[in-house]
C-alpha cells in the first residue's frame, strides 16, 4: 500500500468531500453528488475511488448490490496536512503570512475576522 500523500488533487478532493459528507457511499452516490455540479464519468469516478483506497484516504467493504466507502481519515486531518504542504511550499513554514492575507481578504467578514482573533487570542 502507499503512503498517503497530505495533499489530494482538486478531483480527490471533490470526492472525498461528499464521502465525508456522506459518511458512507457506493460509487454511484458520489457519481449522482458530483453530476450535480458537472458532467463526470461514472468509470472516472469509480477510478479515482480506487485511488483514493490505494492512498488510505477511503476504506471499502461488501454491500448488498455494490461496494460502500468510508472516509478512513476524519476530514480535518487531511485539510490539516493539507494546509501543513501549502504554508511549507507557498509561505517555505511560516504561517504568519497566511494569516495576515487572510486577515486582510476583502470577503472575510467582520463575525469570521472576530472568530480569527479569538482562535489567535486562544492559542498564545
Amino acid at each position: 500500500m502507499r503512503k498517503p500523500h497530505p495533499t489530494l488533487t482538486p478531483q480527490e478532493l471533490a470526492i472525498m468531500k461528499v464521502v465525508w459528507r456522506l459518511g458512507t457511499s457506493t460509487v454511484r452516490d458520489v457519481h449522482d453528488a458530483l453530476r450535480e455540479r458537472r458532467p463526470i464519468a461514472y468509470t472516472t469516478v469509480l477510478t479515482m475511488m480506487r485511488i483514493l483506497e490505494s492512498k488510505g484516504y477511503v476504506k471499502k467493504s461488501k454491500g448488498d448490490r455494490a461496494h460502500v466507502y468510508r472516509p478512513a481519515k476524519p476530514r480535518h486531518l487531511v485539510v490539516g496536512g493539507m494546509v501543513r504542504e501549502f504554508v511549507n511550499r507557498v509561505f517555505d513554514g511560516a504561517a504568519e503570512p497566511l494569516l495576515l492575507h487572510l486577515a486582510k481578504d476583502a470577503r472575510l467578514t467582520d463575525e469570521e475576522r472576530d472568530e480569527l482573533i479569538r482562535i489567535i487570542k486562544e492559542s498564545e
